[in-house]
């Protein structure tokens, strides 16, 4: 799986210069708005909340000594809670609702790749791709819920802090990485497939996914970026996956 890992990172080198080749940016102006407002939104409710969720935190420190320095802990505390829930709604929020416009960018990127100019795949439509997109991942949000919760829990444990947050970019990168190929295989794929395949090659979804994430770390730029650098990145590694695997139906002319 490692390797796999890897190859999901390093699939990303080429991804700017290959967007340009086939002219794709005019394709990812309204998923950058919507990646934008979504931050922005993300961003305000964290600064907002943390006094508020700091306060009621700092409730529970009885004593008077201390109190000041508690509260401030508890707001640091509640804000990195709250960044930590936005960024795990913002990625499937913004994910979904730009299938419609990710759907087509695989499309051709899947084109270039195999030299062919017709595929025998699924064809959907607009409002398809787009419930496709908000049916997986609202499936991975609360999939990734219910795994994050134990693993927050772990890591209040001594020692096991640092096990608490590798296995927390794991979870965060495997289900970003999750949509982004999944904008590949629902024209191959239905769901229940999809959802079999990534699980196969969960590898290249955690790598994809770890870059997704750091790219949310570089202030603006990272939000205006990362659909672009993700998508491009997944959709050469899965029809990669697919042509090897001969899961792939070609009809060329």
């Amino acid at each position: 799986m490692l390797k796999n890992v890897f190859k999901g990172i390093k699939a990303y080198a080429g991804s700017i210069q290959l967007i340009s080749k086939l002219g794709l940016w005019k394709y990812f102006g309204i998923p950058i708005l919507i990646s934008i407002i979504v931050a922005t939104l993300v961003l305000v409710s964290a600064y907002a909340l943390a006094d508020d969720f700091g306060y009621y935190f700092s409730k529970l420190w009885i004593w008077d000594w201390g109190k000041e320095t508690f509260f401030f802990l508890s707001k640091i505390l509640s804000g990195i809670l709250i960044l930590l829930v936005g960024i795990t709604v913002y990625k499937h929020v913004v994910m979904a609702f730009s299938a419609p416009f990710m759907s087509p960018v695989s499309e051709k990127i899947e084109a270039h790749l195999l030299g062919v100019d017709n595929h025998k795949f699924r064809k959907t439509s607009f409002g398809e791709q787009l419930w496709r997109g908000i049916r997986i991942n609202m499936r991975n949000l609360g999939m990734e819920i219910l795994l994050t919760i134990p693993i927050l829990i772990i890591g209040f444990v001594p020692i096991l802090g640092f096990v608490s947050t590798i296995l927390l970019i794991l979870t965060q990168g495997y289900y970003a990485g999750f949509g982004n190929m999944d904008y590949t295989l629902e024209r191959h794929f239905n769901y229940s497939e999809s959802i079999k395949f990534v699980k196969q090659h969960r590898g290249l979804a955690i790598g994809n996914g770890i870059v997704f994430i750091l790219f949310l770390l570089i202030p603006i730029l990272g939000f205006i970026l990362v659909l672009p650098l993700s998508v491009t990145a997944a959709s050469t590694q899965t029809v990669a996956l697919l042509k090897e695997e001969n899961k792939l139906k070609i009809n060329a002319v």
